[in-house]
């Protein structure tokens, strides 16, 4: 994956130092996303996946000039909410490789995808059947997707969505019921999706997955006579965000699912393949920009407190899903070249203990007016944290 780098003891971000960023952001706290990392991003996995459709989850980071330039690189867009499809709308014109997923869709959410006429994954029986009675109101076709809960899960994922007792998809021994209701006239379906976790790392894993997922559907479109155009298989591609952590190898993945293709040419001939990815492609673009505003020392212990925080970064500040609190990388950007470092602790301005940065960090010894920056900041950043706890000021993104 790229990296970013430094100039004269600066971060280099899109060929900008630090200091240049924050006078275009025109204030920290920022979030400020690398273009240039994100096309590396893609051409790795064009390469690897030269045969496969790409598609872009814009859960990961709705940042709309953000969408729109992945947008370009990709094969298509995936929605999980009524927001994100308006966004996906306003950038995509080819309405075929837009899709919807989520539980729990509301009758607006549905009746605005049957009106955009793109594909909906569907998560339920009782969706199913909303579609088909909305279809028949509003004299629309409905292209359709099933998302099954598969009865094996994604070992090792940070966080599972498939296999055992979900909120997503329907289960595979419920297929029965759902076939009654695909004979509606105004429902059409077009593939399958197959989602089982996020944030994986170990390509064995990923790969035991994928052999589960084509031997699943292989016995699905012979049981059921599916005609599928498309198979989604998810993502599940992790960046390492912790000590620890090494880069996920797209090789032996590659490897097997070209396999996989080879074993069941005649199952899926005409099935287009979709991995669905969302932080691998934008993830590690990405860092989070604050400023030290006061230093403390309190029993031995020294503080950096900035006008950044959980309220910013909930991820960054252990809150948003860890069950061990762990720091992601942090570094004082206009002190890149310090040889000098200090373990301290990075705080924010909240009346609250959980607002931490970083937790017992090596850093160069840092001043007031100096900028911390989070990495791996480009997904699950911004929008999925709650900026107005306690009434601070917002961020703002830049796109460079």
């Amino acid at each position: 994956m790229t990296q970013f780098s430094s100039q004269n003891g600066e971060l280099l971000i899109a060929g900008k130092t630090v200091s240049q960023v924050v006078q275009i952001a025109g204030q920290t706290p920022c979030y400020v996303y690398d273009k240039a990392v994100i096309k590396a991003n893609v051409e790795r996995l064009r390469h690897f996946f030269p045969d496969i459709s790409l598609h872009y989850a814009i859960k990961a980071n709705p940042f709309s000039p953000l969408v729109c330039y992945v947008s370009d690189l990709v094969d298509g867009l995936d929605v999980a909410s009524g927001k994100e499809l308006a966004i996906a709308l306003a950038t995509s014109t080819d309405t075929n490789n837009l899709s919807f997923a989520g539980p729990g869709k509301s009758l607006q959410e549905l009746t605005m995808a049957l009106a955009s006429g793109i594909t909906i994954n569907v998560e339920s029986a009782t969706e199913l059947q909303r579609i088909a009675d909305l279809s028949s109101s509003l004299d629309l076709e409905a292209k359709v997707a099933l998302r099954l809960n598969p009865d094996f899960e994604l070992k090792s994922s940070g966080m599972k969505m498939g296999g055992g007792s979900q909120q997503f998809g329907i289960d595979v021994e419920q297929l029965n019921d759902v076939m009654d209701i695909l004979q509606h006239q105004k429902l059409e379906l077009r593939g399958l999706h197959i989602f089982t976790g996020s944030q994986n790392l170990r390509p064995e894993s990923i790969i035991s997955a994928h052999n589960n997922i084509f031997a699943l559907v292989e016995r699905l479109i012979e049981q059921y006579q599916l005609k599928l155009t498309h198979l989604n298989i998810g993502g599940g591609f992790g960046i390492p965000y912790f000590t620890g952590d090494s880069e996920l190898d797209l090789e032996p993945i590659a490897n097997n699912l070209k396999k996989l293709r080879q074993d069941y040419s005649n199952t899926f001939e005409q099935c287009e393949i979709i991995l669905e990815l969302g932080r691998y492609l934008v993830g590690n673009a990405g860092i989070y920009l604050c400023e030290v505003t006061d230093t403390k020392i309190s029993r031995g212990k020294r503080f950096l407190v900035t006008n950044g925080g959980l309220h910013h970064h909930l991820a960054a500040s252990g809150n948003f899903g860890q069950v061990i609190r762990k720091n992601y990388p942090l570094a004082v950007v206009n002190k890149m070249d310090a040889n000098e470092l200090e373990s301290v602790d990075v705080v924010g301005p909240l009346c609250t203990p959980l607002d931490i940065l970083g937790g017992n960090v090596e850093l160069p010894p840092a001043e007031i007016g100096d900028i911390i920056g989070v990495y791996q900041s480009g997904a699950y950043g911004f929008s999925a944290s709650p900026r107005d706890f306690l009434s601070h000021p917002h961020p703002v993104q830049l796109l460079l």
